[in-house]
């Protein structure tokens, strides 16, 4: 077991809790972490300034090709027992009404989330987490049950927008205030402001928000007028279709991926959903930014892995053409296209 020196300061920490998170060693992650705790550092600063950053750079990482998933999930399911160990140890009492927090339907980064429940936790509210991918009859079948103040979503993905106001309209109609946040609805928070919902950039300004009922409540409507032109929701209908043309397209022209191995086609199918799933969050939210920032991010993660940028241009090429008639979209998939390093085409 990896025997980790503290500091009384979480950054100094954090090296040493990364290498805890490297090395599998959950024992050593906790013993570093209660160490803090016990050496004067609040339980919150433990939780936002060692975990959180920490699982982010997990994500990095990753998304660098440096851990497998295998090692970002047992990353992950450590930082989640350090989280729990650390709010037993301090084992607060609450003082103030319920909060329910959850992931939404189909989004399954629980642990930022978690950390926003334990920070309101420590403030003093009664908190519900209700973890990863909540399906929005169950939340509001939840909160017919039991009396909230109210309701924290988390959203990882922008693809989920969709969702996520689904379950926020959900929500109101119960009547209980919605606050949002994650970057699924952007870095900034404008696309909780053209979902017409309060968004937190983090868990103290969601503690201080949730504080402030009147604030939670006032809010300036959605702005999705342009959803009447029923884009969406002919796209969303084509989803099958979309992808398996495309797949077929991508066998034909790239000889090499006739023999990708059942993994490797299922990755592939998967990235060619992800493109039409982005695609159709920014043309729910009217912003072409949304589908531009991910083709960014894709273009990383593929080339990393050895994934030609020719090979990842190929499904953009297909969607244009198939989706000439759509215009939002398919000006929304130029811009994206644009995005794509130079190459040889």
């Amino acid at each position: 077991m990896t025997i980790a020196t503290t500091a009384a300061d979480p950054a100094g920490a954090f090296a040493g809790y990364l290498d805890c998170l490297a090395d599998a060693d959950e024992y050593g992650a906790i013993d570093l972490a209660i160490g803090l705790l016990d050496d004067g550092v609040p339980a919150e600063r433990v939780l936002l300034d060692l975990v959180a950053p920490a699982q982010a750079e997990v994500g990095e990482r990753w998304a660098r090709n440096e851990w497998s998933v295998a090692q970002e999930h047992a990353a992950t399911h450590i930082s989640e027992q350090v989280v729990a160990a650390v709010v037993a140890h301090v084992n607060p009492r609450p003082t103030g009404g319920r909060v329910v927090v959850a992931c939404m339907d189909g989004e399954w980064h629980a642990l930022p989330p978690r950390l926003v429940a334990e920070v309101l936790r420590l403030r003093g509210w009664q908190v519900t987490f209700l973890g990863a991918s909540v399906p929005a009859a169950h939340l509001v079948s939840y909160l017919h049950r039991y009396d909230a103040h109210a309701v924290a979503l988390a959203c990882a993905l922008p693809m989920r927008l969709p969702y996520a106001h689904r379950m926020i309209e959900a929500c109101r109609r119960s009547d209980v205030p919605v606050v949002v946040g994650g970057r699924g609805f952007g870095t900034d928070g404008r696309w909780a402001r053209r979902l017409g919902v309060a968004w937190a950039p983090d868990a103290p300004a969601a503690a201080d928000l949730i504080s402030d009922e009147g604030a939670l409540r006032a809010v300036p409507p959605a702005r999705l007028a342009h959803l009447a032109d029923d884009e969406y929701a002919s796209l969303v209908r084509r989803r099958g279709e979309l992808i398996d043309g495309a797949l077929a397209d991508l066998l034909e022209r790239v000889p090499a991926a006739r023999s990708y191995s059942a993994t490797q086609l299922d990755s592939t199918v998967s990235d060619l959903g992800h493109i039409v799933d982005f695609l159709a969050a920014a043309v729910y939210v009217d912003d072409s930014s949304l589908f531009t920032e991910f083709v960014e991010w894709l273009v990383e993660i593929l080339v990393s892995r050895g994934v030609p940028v020719e090979a990842v241009a190929l499904p953009f090429d297909h969607y244009g053409v198939a989706l000439r008639d759509f215009p939002r979209a398919a000006r929304v998939l130029a811009l994206g296209r644009a995005a794509l390093p130079v190459v040889n085409r």
